[in-house]
This record gives C-alpha cells, structure tokens and sequence, in this order.
C-alpha cells in the first residue's frame, strides 16, 4: 500500500550536498517525491510503501553527508500525490526565515586530483569546488542556499558545468559554487600601484615569482586579503612586520603537506587528524628543538643538506610553537607548491584593522605593505577569517572559531 509523508530536516543542512544525497537514497529505494530548500530547512515530500518509507527516514540520519548537521526532522502523513520519479524542486522562501548557513570547507581530495590532472578540464583551475568542499558561508547573500543568492550569480554556467550540476551521478549535482575556468571567477595580479601584470595561471606563477623574489604579496582569498612572505627568509619577515606595525606577535604560517609540518613541528596523529579536516585549522603546535651540532660525517652531511629550510625567527619569536595551516583552497595549494617552501600567511590589514575583503579596498588600504596582489572576481559576501586551535589532552579546542567551523552552531546544555 502506497503511503505519503511530508519531513522537515532542521539544523545544517543546505550547502553540504543534503538534497542531492535526499535524491540519491530515494532513487535507490524506488521512491517518487521531492526535495526543496525553505529558509533554514530541507522539506522532502515522498511516497512508498510504510517499509520503504521507514528506511528513508532511517537513512536519512544514518548516512548523512559528513558535513550535515541535524537537529530536528518533523514528520507527517499526507496523502500521495501524482509523484513520477523524485525531484529537486526550486527552493522557496517561508514567512519565518532561519539561518543554517554551512561553513567553508578546505578542498576535498577528488578536486584537488583534478587541479593536478593534466588531462582535466579544471587542470590548475584555483577555484575548482564540488558539493563536498569549496565556498559557503563567504559567498552566501540570502537563504535559502541556492546559486542565484550567492555571490556566484554573478557567474553563468557554461553548458559542461550546467551539465554537471544537472546530473544525480556527477559529484557536483546542485553544487551551487560549481565553476570552471571558462564560465568561473578568474584571478589577476596587479602591482601596488594598481598597474595590471597578468591573468589566471600566469597571474598565479608570477606571484610566486615575487614571494620567492621576497616581495610581500597580498591574496584574495576564501575569505578576505592575506599577507603572504617566504617564512624562510628573515629580510621578508622583517619587512613585512615593520609594514604591518606588528612588532612580535606571531605570524600563521602554510605549509604544503602534513610531512613538511612534522619536520618542523613534533605532531602528534590527533594534531596531524586536525590539519588535515576540511576546517583546516591554523593549529598551534609545539616546534622541534634545532640540533646545532656541526655535521661530522658526510652521511650527516647529506641528512643536513636535504632537511627543509629553516622557519626564519621572526616569524614567531621566543614562541615554543607555531601556529601552522595547510592550505585550505586550490588557489593556496598551487601557489605553495609553486614557491616549494612554507609562506606566512597572515590577515591583509594594518594590526588592529578589519581584513579587507574588496580589491578596491585592498589596493587603497594596502598600498603601503604588499607589493603585488593576487586577486580575483568572485565578491567576498562577508569576512572570514582563519580558525586557530590547538590539541590539549586529545581534544580538539577552538582558540578563533572562524573559517570552517563558523557559522555551525553550538551545542549548549
């Protein structure tokens, strides 16, 4: 006998990839019906036998996206309606609006393959994302989370990305920050004093030039504008410290891989378990102790010469840890790769002063520190910084809860 039941799923549950997961369990269990955005919620009308039904329900918990969150599913029977298949209907606006933005997710591992694939059509494309990862609560300008109220409304799709947002089989199916390098946001590099230098890749190589040069770069990230320098060379530090008017507070550094944070830093699994989530955290971890003694053999010799850079003392000075990130973008992930050494990392402002998020604004304001900026098209809706945490006793605490864990809430007895 064929029943109908109309759920509410409250809590985070739009931008985490929730209503093409709704689509494929339902599919799976041969049920017709739909699936919307309304406000804060995901309402699913659907149509099976009870049995059926009740193991959607069950599913609908039990294999949740990672990133969702819920808090509340309400649940009634209604009548069956004339359902042919299941639908992703168009979302809708209620009369009492509830925010559940998702936070911003570090890039997931299938689209940084495609980043470094030669052969695919997103190859060093820095703003590559799926419905698993990339831009979220930065981008987001009203609820409910769809692409025409965010920020990438801005950017039409092409038919290959329209095609693969359209597809339940495609991991981009309704990923509303879906681009590409012909209908996506494209990066610039322009100089202090706003002379235009290069576009897309060539704008990414040649900021790695000057980083490497030892010329301070202001970035444009996820976020807002960082203040990027080689963390190896001291001159760098110092000059970026003296510009920023920050005197000895310690500078967050990125670094490429987890290997390169444990040959500096003495990481622990759970530490090197939190570098590596999507919240990507700037973690605060204790630095190894420098061996001075002089190398008395050529095999120490050789381990001595292939041991990394040194982080430059300025960086964090008289500090027994480092505050260290990976990179949390494709955009950072090609560009530490192409300086092959850790970079500080720190927020585009004079101490003190709001981030800046337009690249107008970062040109004016600065025009006294960075030396080339790295920007891009796609409108920063509203700031967010990098998280800072730290691992005490195997628990994961949240120092700045920014970037990857803002705006999810929290739990409160």
């Amino acid at each position: 006998m064929i029943r109908g039941r109309q759920l509410s799923v409250r809590g985070v549950v739009q931008g985490v990839g929730f209503r093409p997961f709704v689509y494929r369990i339902a599919t799976e269990l041969g049920l017709s019906g739909s699936v919307r955005n309304l406000n804060g919620a995901v309402e699913i009308e659907v149509q099976g036998e009870p049995a059926l039904l009740d193991l959607f329900a069950r599913f609908l918990v039990e294999q949740r996206p990672a990133q969702a969150l819920i808090e509340a599913i309400e649940e009634r029977e209604i009548e069956p309606g004339e359902h042919k298949g299941f639908l992703i209907e168009e979302s809708a606006s209620g009369l009492q609006p509830r925010p559940a933005l998702p936070a911003d997710l570090a890039v997931c591992a299938a689209c940084l393959r495609e980043v470094h694939d030669p052969n695919d059509r997103r190859h060093r494309y820095p703003f590559t994302n799926c419905t698993h990862c990339g831009p979220r609560f930065s981008i987001v300008e009203r609820t409910p989370y769809d692409r025409e109220r965010t920020s990438m409304r801005l950017f039409p799709m092409c038919p290959d990305c329209e095609r693969e947002y359209r597809d339940p089989a495609n991991r981009r199916f309704h990923a509303e920050p879906i681009a590409c390098s012909v209908c996506g946001p494209r990066l610039e590099l322009v100089a202090a004093g706003t002379e235009w230098l290069a576009r897309d890749d060539d704008a990414l190589r040649q900021a790695a030039g000057a980083l490497l040069e030892g010329r301070i770069l202001a970035l444009k990230g996820l976020g807002g504008f960082q203040l990027l320098v080689d963390a190896t060379s001291e001159p760098a530090v110092a000059r970026l410290r003296l510009r920023k008017r920050r005197e000895e507070k310690p500078f967050a550094l990125m670094m490429a891989s987890v290997e390169e944070i444990r040959a500096h830093c003495e990481l622990s699994d759970d530490e090197a378990e939190a570098l590596a989530s999507q919240a990507a955290p700037i973690l605060l971890i204790r630095r190894r102790a420098v061996r001075a003694a002089a190398a008395t053999t050529p095999l120490v010799a050789a381990r001595e010469t292939a041991a990394p850079a040194a982080i430059a003392p300025g960086v964090a000075p008289g500090n027994p840890r480092l505050g260290v990130m990976l990179p949390a973008t494709p955009l950072h992930h090609l560009l530490i790769e192409a300086c092959g050494r850790p970079l500080v990392c720190t927020s585009g402002n004079h101490s003190e002063e709001p981030m800046c998020l337009s690249t107008p604004e970062a040109l004016q304001r600065l025009r006294d520190i960075a030396d080339v900026f790295l920007t891009h098209d796609r409108p920063i809706v509203r700031p967010v910084d990098d998280s800072v945490a730290r691992v005490d006793a195997g628990s994961l605490q949240i120092l700045r809860r920014a970037r990857g864990f803002a705006p999810r809430p929290l739990p409160m007895p």
